[in-house]
């Protein structure tokens, strides 16, 4: 019983030592996301690990919260292909491929890209980044509570997961992609 309470804080110390590995060069001294224009060094390029070995799982039934802070489950998306980014608004690499997923959901209709920020402080954060980023397509899903990230097993943000219309994961992808480059649209077209 006592690990179980604990589970919440083990979860977000993994995530944070996950989201560290990538950060090097990320603003000191609380900067705002959209002055940080990225690493300085060849770690710029997208860091992505491919994995496959859940293919099939259906999407799991955790609740969070949309952009009106309603209640959804990834079950509300069926019916299409769905990209799920688990991010937060302190980890640079997550910011640094935010514009990339904006830009995919704007590109491909037949998709559809949820980002669900996995931030703890609460939607008014999570809103003031939406707003300084001025995203057309990307909207604000928030799961404070990260039962996404427990029900997934995801220790590292950002993480990407894909699901085909019927709800089952295809792929996953941990750390930074560019979600426009030739590589994701490969990847992408496996949703069927």
């Amino acid at each position: 019983m006592r690990l179980i309470a604990l589970l919440p804080g083990l979860m977000l110390g993994l995530v944070l030592v996950g989201c560290d590995r990538q950060k090097a060069d990320a603003p000191q001294g609380g900067g705002a996301p959209s002055e940080w224009a990225g690493p300085r060094t060849a770690a710029s390029q997208p860091t992505g690990r491919l994995d496959r070995s859940h293919a099939g799982t259906p999407a799991p039934g955790a609740a969070f919260q949309d952009p009106e802070g309603e209640p959804a489950t990834l079950a509300d998306f069926r019916g299409k292909p769905l990209l799920v980014n688990l991010w937060a608004t302190w980890c640079a690499p997550c910011i640094q491929e935010m514009p990339t997923l904006d830009a995919l959901a704007a590109q491909d209709e037949t998709l559809k890209v949820l980002t669900v920020s996995q931030d703890l402080d609460g939607r008014d954060k999570v809103e003031a980044f939406f707003e300084q980023g001025r995203f057309s397509k990307i909207e604000s899903y928030l799961d404070p509570e990260m039962a996404l990230m427990m029900e997934l097993k995801v220790d590292t943000l950002p993480t990407t997961i894909l699901y085909d219309a019927e709800g089952k994961e295809v792929w996953r992808m941990t750390g930074l992609a560019d979600w426009t480059g030739e590589r994701t649209a490969g990847l992408l077209k496996e949703a069927g």
